[in-house]
């Protein structure tokens, strides 16, 4: 009888294994729900307009609806994006090991069915709406989505993984939940809990590697505890190899504030990628015929000389930033008028060049330049031309522009994971 009682519990400790606690999290569905999206054109990026949506809590009968639904979608090419809290850890390993062998591409983002306009994209109407099981109207943000805890081995098993400079993925170590019936004494409890993480931690060591993540993960995720979460920085995100790409940008994006503006948002990797370099860029139309540029980013702390940048579109069309940055904490901010022209010349290109120019103390420039990409660039920019003022309008005064929260939204503050229950 002693045997059988041990047994039951030894097999509910190891299916009690969670990353995240089970209590439900404000803004997400109580379990995972996948469904098909479709937007605007280039909307999931170029020649993109469909993907698959994966959100809410993961929880234990999450591996069998996935993989029902997956089944009946041959094209594997389709995005994924991810947005959750996390939950529990055995089906998110089963659902990554699908999607490893399906050589997925996963995102991480928002999908925002526009059916849903009024609701919270969790309330039970919308709910209704994207588990209907057919294609659901929907837009796409990076800006403040998150794929936390057990969320992130969902999105290891992808074997193309691409994390937004304004996306976060949090870690924290897990907790095994207990249920003992029976006369079971604290000491024997003690060493199945002892002997039931001593086995997650392997599971889980084993699995980081097996998706082709480096093991130092693995080492960190034990550091963080349970009630904590560790926000991977850019850096880690590559080190790790978890999305090694060297210059990841948003698409241009409107942004609906006191003073609406389109945005963008890269970050840079610097030498070896033992750091990256965040950036953004803002848009702001003072009238019909007169925008403004701001460019923000991370002060260089080398310093080198006195810096000029420039955005250029085409040789003869360009934004020149002066040399005389404001300061605002670690960020620099340059700012400028558009030109009509330069602007029409920056609507109608593929991609854009960023310049930045040095002058050493001898007196000789050298130029440093980098590409950025337009997607979403045109779209935004009408959107934003409605709210426009006539061309009558005063124009704004050159530094209004830095009055709106000038640094760039960088995942530490714009998209900071759920706070774990006390």
């Amino acid at each position: 009888m002693m045997f059988r009682l041990l047994l039951a519990a030894l097999l509910l400790v190891h299916s009690g294994l969670r990353a995240e606690p089970a209590a439900e999290k404000a803004g997400f569905a109580p379990r995972l729900i996948i469904y098909n999206a479709k937007g605007p054109a280039n909307s999931c990026g170029p020649g993109c307009d469909r993907w698959i949506a994966i959100e809410g809590q993961v929880d234990e009968g999450a591996a069998a609806r996935v993989v029902r639904f997956l089944r009946d979608v041959k094209d594997t090419k389709r995005p994924i994006y991810f947005h959750s809290p996390g939950g529990s850890v055995r089906p998110s390993y089963v659902i990554a090991r699908l999607l490893r062998s399906r050589k997925a591409v996963a995102r991480i983002g928002r999908t925002i069915a526009t059916g849903c306009a009024g609701g919270t994209q969790v309330d039970a109407a919308c709910l209704k709406i994207k588990m209907a099981g057919g294609e659901v109207e929907a837009e796409l943000t990076t800006r403040n989505a998150m794929c936390n805890s057990a969320c992130g081995y969902l999105f290891f098993g992808a074997t193309t993984r691409e994390v937004a400079p304004d996306a976060v993925i949090a870690v924290h170590n897990s907790r095994l939940k207990l249920f003992v019936r029976g006369p079971i004494s604290a000491q024997q409890i003690a060493d199945f809990k002892q002997r039931g993480m001593e086995r997650a931690d392997r599971e889980r060591a084993a699995f980081v590697v097996s998706m082709g993540i480096s093991r130092e993960l693995d080492d960190l995720i034990k550091t963080v505890k349970f009630e904590s979460m560790h926000i991977l920085t850019r850096a880690e995100l590559y080190r790790f190899g978890i999305d090694r790409r060297p210059q990841p940008e948003t698409a241009w994006t409107l942004e609906a504030a006191a003073r609406p503006y389109v945005r963008k948002v890269a970050a840079a990797r610097q030498g070896d990628g033992a750091s990256f370099r965040t950036m953004e860029w803002r848009l702001f139309c003072e009238n019909k015929d007169r925008a403004r540029l701001t460019f923000v980013r991370e002060s260089d702390q080398s310093g080198g000389g006195l810096k000029k940048m420039m955005l250029m579109a085409g040789s003869d069309k360009s934004v020149a930033f002066g040399r005389y940055p404001a300061r605002i904490g670690k960020f620099e901010v340059w700012s400028d008028v558009v030109a009509p022209d330069a602007m029409q010349a920056i609507l109608t290109a593929s991609h854009l060049q960023m310049g930045e120019g040095t002058l050493s103390a001898g007196g000789k420039t050298t130029l440093a330049t980098f590409d950025i990409d337009t997607l979403g660039l045109g779209a935004s920019w009408t959107q934003l031309l409605a709210s426009c003022p006539a061309n009558t309008a005063r124009p704004a005064a050159a530094s209004s522009s830095l009055n709106i929260n000038a640094a760039p939204a960088i995942p530490a503050t714009s998209a900071a994971p759920a706070s774990p229950p006390k």
